[in-house]
């Protein structure tokens, strides 16, 4: 019989307060090696603060947290000689060019010059950058920069790579570029926790996921079980109009149906397939049927009002 492996993260109750603002209430979870697991929820979720108490950057408050089978509370040194970051903020040194830039982070590993050069050859060249080795920083692109603190964060051949949004703000073919690499790390054994707003992302990346608001778990699984139990396979999408919009919503509640207030429109779960797109109620008023997906699960459960930082 195969022995089944420790998880290589474990949270019991982990908890994170600044002053009387509870960042982390409680939480638990368990990450497998090899894995892509994913952290959403909306700005102030508490998603970024739990990556950071994971890297050994901020202490917990209370709760057990062991990453690789060492407390972070006791062996950060030796967690974060294992880990891979690529944090929100850009961290390139400006002064640098791309290769100094990773040759100045391989001497905080202490690797060897040859190995080094070696491991930086084959960075850039996963990332798309050989070509610009000898750039100064300040003349990559934003995507090109991403891919950059990608490639660093790969050089001391991390057994765990956290990523926190690593594709915010870049076009669609380099977003497709980095998610390519990731799988290709997946597929070698590196673990990867990942941060982010992209629900189409989250689901083609992630293996497992939680959905986190006001620093609680709301819900966790798979994204294809999620959206399975949450929105089923299809919805309906129906465009209303300020006078027929309360009477649409009294007659979904009449029924039973679960739906969202989107504001000039509704948008309607049906599991069971109870409704279809030319039921009476529907008369007048346009409707779409479309595959479910994430991002249905993620308004369903933390809401479409804005949140700020």
């Amino acid at each position: 019989m195969t022995q089944q492996q420790s998880p290589v993260v474990t949270a019991r109750d982990l908890t994170k307060r600044f002053g009387d603002l509870v960042a982390v209430d409680g939480i638990n979870f368990a990450i497998n090696q090899g894995e892509c697991f994913g952290f959403l929820g909306p700005n102030g979720a508490g998603k970024t603060t739990t990556l950071r108490m994971i890297t050994c950057m901020s202490p917990l408050t209370s709760g057990e947290l062991s990453v690789m089978g060492m407390s972070v509370a006791t062996h950060q040194r030796e967690i974060k000689s294992r880990l891979g970051v690529v944090s929100q903020s850009n961290s390139l040194d400006p002064g640098l060019n791309v290769a100094q830039n990773l040759q100045s982070y391989a001497r905080f590993f202490n690797l060897p010059r040859k190995t080094a050069e070696r491991r930086i050859e084959e960075a850039l060249d996963m990332v798309q950058l050989a070509g610009r080795a000898a750039s100064p920083v300040d003349d990559l692109s934003g995507g090109m920069r991403r891919r950059l603190l990608i490639a660093r964060a790969l050089l001391h051949r991390p057994r765990m790579l956290v990523l926190d949004e690593p594709t915010t703000g870049l076009d669609p073919q380099t977003r497709h570029l980095v998610w390519e690499k990731l799988n290709t790390l997946k597929s070698e054994g590196v673990t990867v926790l990942l941060s982010t707003h992209y629900m189409d992302e989250a689901a083609y990346l992630c293996d497992r996921l939680v959905v986190v608001d006001q620093g609680k778990i709301l819900e966790d699984g798979t994204p294809a079980n999620l959206v399975a139990d949450h929105a089923g396979e299809w919805v309906m999408q129906v465009d209303v109009g300020d006078h027929g919009k309360a009477g649409l919503l009294a007659q979904l509640g009449e029924h039973g149906v679960q739906f969202d207030d989107a504001g000039a429109r509704v948008i309607v779960y049906s599991r069971d397939g109870m409704l279809t797109t030319d039921d009476p109620m529907f008369e007048g008023l346009k409707v779409v049927r479309r595959p479910s997906n994430l991002e249905d699960v993620f308004l369903q459960l933390t809401g479409r009002g804005l949140r700020e930082e």
